[in-house]
């Protein structure tokens, strides 16, 4: 076969690669990323996956809700999303993946992924779900004013127990109080039931049970589920290169 007719053919191979995929729906992979964060933290835990999906060339947005009310935190994750110039995956850690949950119901939304996080079904909370596997911690402090936190001596070990002692002792001091009402807020219309779902398990987990965790990725039929072994619940910033990996999986496989 002559050069000249084998480049013909890939030319023509090329064109109907390109006209089958305007046909058939095919779509590049998502390229934009919502990262959620929650309770007792802010949006800057999640900087190490912000510089992984950076440098792979996707758009990240960091939300930042106040853990003041579940419908206010939803409303201000939507704000987000609606920004976006096209689909997203969305993603939560801890309290945030019940956010994502009902947020994840926007039509920009492509995917969801769960970091060690809770996804709640219809009529659930996730302090309910908590109660049906307890966890390991024991040092929540309930104030008179309706706002939670962890007894600072304890969150290094309980919340952040594989990252450096020197910026778990500062997530500590930091944390933002959280209003114990969201953890008691009911779900309805999950996401997960109509969106693809990617799970991340922290193994040594002693805010969120392991075995929750796992419960929840089995019953959202999650496409993949990793776990990460000696993992704390602050997985996503003592794991960012597997978090992001997970989350480029997503991007792909949401198209």
């Amino acid at each position: 076969m002559k050069t000249g007719l084998r480049q013909l053919i890939a030319i023509l191979f090329t064109i109907t690669g390109i006209f089958g995929n305007f046909m058939y729906g095919q779509k590049a992979p998502v390229k934009n990323i919502v990262l959620v964060h929650g309770a007792f933290v802010d949006g800057s835990g999640w900087e190490g996956i912000y510089k992984e999906l950076v440098k792979k060339g996707y758009h990240v947005s960091v939300t930042q809700q106040t853990l003041l009310s579940y419908e206010d935190d939803v409303k201000q994750v939507n704000r987000i999303i609606d920004q976006q110039d096209g689909p997203c995956i969305l993603v939560g850690h801890s309290y945030g993946g019940a956010i994502i949950t009902t947020a994840g119901n926007n039509p920009k939304v492509a995917g969801l992924v769960y970091l060690a996080a809770h996804a709640p079904d219809e009529g659930e909370s996730e302090a309910d779900n908590g109660k049906k596997y307890p966890s390991e911690y024991q040092s929540l402090i309930k104030g008179n004013d309706g706002f939670d936190y962890i007894n600072p001596s304890n969150f290094p070990t309980d919340f952040a127990g594989d990252l450096a002692k020197e910026k778990a002792d500062f997530m500590a001091v930091s944390q933002t109080p959280t209003q114990d009402s969201v953890f008691h807020a009911i779900i309805h219309n999950p996401a997960w039931k109509s969106k693809p779902v990617w799970y991340m398990v922290a193994k040594a987990d002693k805010i969120i049970n392991p075995d929750l965790e796992r419960f929840y990725a089995k019953r959202a039929n999650s496409k993949k589920t990793i776990e990460i072994a000696g993992a704390s619940h602050c997985v996503f910033m003592t794991h960012p290169k597997e978090a992001a990996e997970l989350i480029i999986e997503a991007a792909h496989g949401s198209k």
